[in-house]
């Protein structure tokens, strides 16, 4: 079992940046891969971004060229680089972890962080 807990949220000007971190505990258990998701008012979650153990990456169309993804295994964090920011990335970004127990995924899910981007 893993509890996730986000930080770094807040407001920003369209075109600037702001640094998402999120915290895996226990700090021993080995979360397969991390990501973070998102959802703004009236809209379905969508991804953002994962990055596995091995530090391999997937983003979501809208982010590419703009956010950053990385973890550090040896302390269970995972942080995203938000950089150009939009209007269109005002959202609760949420911190995902998944992990196998018996080749079966489970799930973590943070809290959520309100990043709001506006001028």
């Amino acid at each position: 079992q893993v509890q996730l807990m986000e930080s770094g949220g807040g407001s920003v000007q369209p075109g600037g940046s702001l640094r998402l971190s999120c915290v895996a505990s226990p700090r021993d258990f080995p979360v397969y891969r991390m990501g973070w998701y998102r959802q703004a008012p009236d809209k379905q979650r969508e991804l953002v971004a994962t990055i596995n153990y091995d530090g391999s990456t997937n983003y979501g169309d809208s982010v590419k060229g703009r956010f950053i993804i990385s973890r550090d295994n040896a302390k269970n964090t995972m942080t995203l680089q938000m950089n150009s920011m939009e209007a269109e990335d005002t959202a609760v970004y949420y911190c995902n972890g998944r992990w196998f127990t018996a080749n079966r995924p489970e799930d973590a899910w943070g809290q959520g962080t309100q990043v709001i981007v506006s001028s």
